[in-house]
């Protein structure tokens, strides 16, 4: 038997492919026995604090049936598929929702028309899933999570990065979220209530329910989006009078240029977020699995309620900050986005009835970031592995909603620069892995039982350093935040345009391969 698999395409492979999956998930389980887990296993039973925790986690695992499974890889005789569909409802329901409507607004504040914004956040999303298909393709037939498979490219020390990386993406997504749930719960107690209340409330409720794991997420996931986007057809029905969809736009020329390319950015940036989480969802999916409908599922799951939920947003952004429309601008200053949706939702008995049930649509997209940050936690390290995965998820969620609350009136700034900025890590991040799958394992294929081995890893100094060498020789340059406008990026006007994403990629491309081929050629791996 072998215990290394070639990048399979089960299409093209038939029975072939089943055939080496199968033979090596046989001998990998025994490998992984003696490895990694078998040393998380020792940590468990010999200390005390751990071995509590342990021992609390199989309690509410018998109690209430929480996912006991960590990062460890899923062979492919252990997979529990849900149903295909899934993968395509999932991203309706972590993609329709409140959190994602602050997007579509940045786009008429920039001073872009309501097509501009459209096509500009279109492209963006549309250009992240369709450059970074091959990835999830990849993640499927090795069993891993994402930041695990990071080891391959990033070695040992390297993905520990990657796992720190993650975190905070995942956490500036909630962060956005907690805030916007804060602001709609507020509006609907009339402004009596703190939007730190809120903030905690939405806290409390994605801890719970994501510490039951891959399974009810998958089954809370299938529905939950369906309520939302009624609602959001109602809201854009009701908004509608008031929008102007040819008002104009307030920028021309270079600033134009610099406005719809920051726009473009932050759109890509929100899309190829996934890449690092998504495959968290999509590991139980045997080997098998048709490439191509995993593809489409992804695909189209991806583009096509983020792009909803985004219009949703350019267009009551419109009469804000374009059409100048009093009771929207005035809504919208004093109180936010929250204002903004109740005052467009009458009459008010309606608005806060909607107002409430929009305050759960967050809940698909924070238990996911939730789940997925306790794995990455456990990725750092045999300590940090031992640790149940609800120990972590409930530290995330704790972090977050404090950085929510002591960013609750800052929402447009955290938006703008925060979701920017994960796009120079995710694309450098994916780029690395896709060039490391298709370049350099494209004969010698995975080692599917060095995946908690250091010694039969990579040395992780070519990822390390192409991920610095696009962060800071294109991110830096390119970027355009509120608090640092880079050389670069300046040439697009006064406000800048935000090219770091399209830059870090390009040197990323650019310096991997080349230093990759020396590291493998001195350390052998």
């Amino acid at each position: 038997m072998s215990d290394f698999v070639h990048y399979v395409d089960p299409e093209k492979s038939g029975l072939e492919a089943d055939a080496k999956v199968a033979d090596v998930t046989t001998v990998d389980v025994d490998h992984d026995n003696t490895a990694e887990v078998a040393r998380v296993r020792d940590i468990q039973q010999q200390n005390r604090v751990v071995r509590s925790m342990r021992h609390a986690e199989e309690w509410l695992d018998s109690k209430m049936g929480i996912e006991l499974q960590g990062i460890d890889r899923i062979p492919e005789e252990e997979k529990r598929p849900p149903h295909l569909i899934n993968i395509f409802l999932l991203w309706w329901s972590l993609n329709v929702h409140v959190g994602v409507v602050p997007l579509g607004l940045l786009g008429p504040q920039f001073g872009l028309t309501l097509g501009q914004s459209v096509g500009a956040s279109f492209l963006g999303t549309f250009y992240a899933i369709a450059a970074f298909r091959e990835y999830r393709l990849t993640i499927l037939q090795l069993g891993l999570r994402a930041i695990a498979t990071s080891r391959y490219s990033f070695g040992w020390w390297g993905a520990k990065l990657c796992s720190v990386l993650n975190v905070i993406v995942g956490g500036g997504f909630a962060v956005v979220n907690y805030v916007v749930v804060g602001q709609v719960l507020s509006a609907v107690s009339d402004y009596t209530m703190s939007i730190t209340v809120g903030i905690v409330i939405i806290a409390v409720i994605s801890y719970i329910v994501s510490i039951f794991g891959f399974r009810l997420i998958h089954t809370f996931e299938k529905y939950s989006w369906i309520g939302t986007f009624i609602l959001f057809c109602v809201l854009i029905a009701q908004a509608a009078p008031n929008i102007d969809p040819n008002a104009p736009g307030f920028d021309t020329g270079l600033g134009y240029a610099g406005s719809f390319l920051s726009i473009l950015a932050i759109n890509f940036s929100n899309a190829s977020g996934w890449c690092s989480i998504s495959s968290d969802y999509y590991c139980n999916y045997p080997a098998k699995t048709p490439a191509w409908k995993i593809f489409a599922l992804s695909f189209f799951g991806v583009v096509i309620p983020t792009t909803f939920s985004v219009v949703i947003g350019a267009a009551i952004g419109v009469p804000v900050f374009l059409s100048d429309y009093t009771p929207y601008a005035d809504a919208y200053n004093n109180h936010s986005l929250g204002g903004l949706i109740f005052e467009i939702y009458h009459p008010v008995g309606w608005s806060k009835f909607c107002l409430i049930l929009l305050t759960f649509s967050v809940l698909g997209n924070n238990i996911a970031i939730n789940y997925s940050s306790g794995l990455s936690l456990q990725l750092l390290g045999y300590y940090f592995h031992a640790v149940p995965r609800f120990i972590w998820s409930l530290l995330v969620a704790v972090v977050i909603a404090v950085l929510a609350i002591a960013g609750q009136q800052s929402l447009e700034t955290i938006v703008n620069d925060f979701v920017s900025l994960l796009g120079y890590w995710t694309v450098s991040f994916t780029i690395i892995l896709l060039i490391e799958d298709k370049f350099f394992r494209r004969h010698d294929g995975y080692v599917l039982t060095a995946w908690n081995q250091p010694e039969n890893l990579p040395p992780g100094i070519a990822a390390v350093l192409a991920l610095l060498c696009g962060y800071l020789g294109g991110g830096v340059p390119g970027m355009s935040q509120t608090w640092y406008i880079g050389p670069i990026a300046l040439l697009f006007g006064e406000y800048g345009g935000d090219v770091g994403v399209y830059m870090s990629g390009a040197i990323t491309l650019l310096v991997y391969p080349i230093a990759r081929t020396i590291e493998k050629k001195h350390f052998g791996r």
